[in-house]
């Protein structure tokens, strides 16, 4: 009699157990241009269309947005335009970093940027 409730109970344990090891956190990967001053409006939105592009090139990138900086508190360091890409994980975001369409991006583009800022984060 005990071991009919007893098989459930074991099952229902081992699939929280399961599912409580993967994580459902994600990683945001921000990047922050400043441009330099001769890059023009025509180069700009070359770049833009091109990172935003990657997610097509790239599995591993889940979510892509973008945006112009518009804190009044003085504090972006000339930083004008924000990217945020989501991955799963730091592992995909490790594909990224060197896969052949995000270093051609940066190749190519990269002339136009006079500083960037990156950090990334696991959502909690």
């Amino acid at each position: 009699m005990k071991i009919k409730f007893l098989i459930p109970f074991v099952l229902g344990m081992a699939f929280i157990a399961i599912f409580a090891t993967q994580s459902s956190a994600q990683l945001r990967h921000v990047v922050c241009f400043k441009f330099k001053p001769d890059a023009t409006e025509a180069q700009i939105e070359a770049l833009i269309t091109a990172f935003e592009n990657l997610e097509n090139e790239i599995e591993e990138i889940q979510a892509f947005e973008w945006g112009l900086q518009n804190s009044p508190e003085g504090l972006d360091k000339g930083m004008t335009h924000i990217f945020q890409l989501t991955f799963a994980n730091e592992e995909d975001r490790d594909i990224y970093l060197p896969h052949p369409a995000h270093q051609a991006f940066v190749e190519t583009h990269g002339v136009l940027v006079e500083d960037v800022v990156v950090v990334d984060y696991m959502v909690k």
